[in-house]
């Protein structure tokens, strides 16, 4: 059954808790979405009040795909660029779908309603992400459209020992 995609949903309670939830299950999962395992929901939530924050001052919106039990099964966070030279593009972060949902086409019907989200937002012609190294991840994005458009090797510490790419990529919308 397919994911039911919202931009912009109302942020209740059950749908905060819902995203820290993902986001920690991902994460703890081996999810490339800024943490490394083993993580917990308190690691997390900082970062999701920031999102929060962003969101509030109308700079990010986000994407929620809910599961046919309506529990929070994927997001994406669209950054609006402030930069006056720079809002013709926005930056998607924190793709993420909940394991159990993995292998079923889900992150590509994500990246999908991104597109569209994207479409819809007025002189918005670009989308760009950036994605950790030594995954694949890019190979994914690549066959969603993105075009490889930059990478800083080693720039990502995942460990002692374990650097990994900062891969940049960009989807025209046009």
């Amino acid at each position: 059954m397919p994911l039911t995609f919202t931009l912009d949903p109302a942020l209740t309670p059950e749908l905060r808790d819902g995203v820290l939830d993902l986001w920690t299950d991902v994460s703890n999962a081996g999810g490339s979405v800024g943490f490394v395992p083993p993580v917990s929901r308190e690691d997390i939530r900082p970062e999701l009040v920031k999102h929060m924050a962003a969101m509030a001052e109308g700079r990010t919106r986000l994407l929620v795909g809910h599961d046919e039990e309506g529990r929070v099964a994927a997001t994406a966070f669209l950054a609006l660029n402030t930069h006056r030279l720079m809002g013709h593009w926005l930056w998607l972060y924190t793709v993420m779908v909940h394991p159990r949902h993995q292998g079923r086409g889900y992150g590509r019907d994500l990246m999908a309603a991104a597109a569209a989200a994207a479409r819809g937002l007025d002189g918005i012609e670009a989308i760009r992400l950036t994605c950790r190294g030594g995954l694949g991840l890019e190979r994914f994005y690549a066959s969603c459209g993105y075009k490889e458009v930059g990478r800083v090797p080693g720039a990502i510490r995942v460990a002692p020992g374990d650097d990994r790419d900062d891969i940049t990529l960009l989807l025209p919308l046009a």
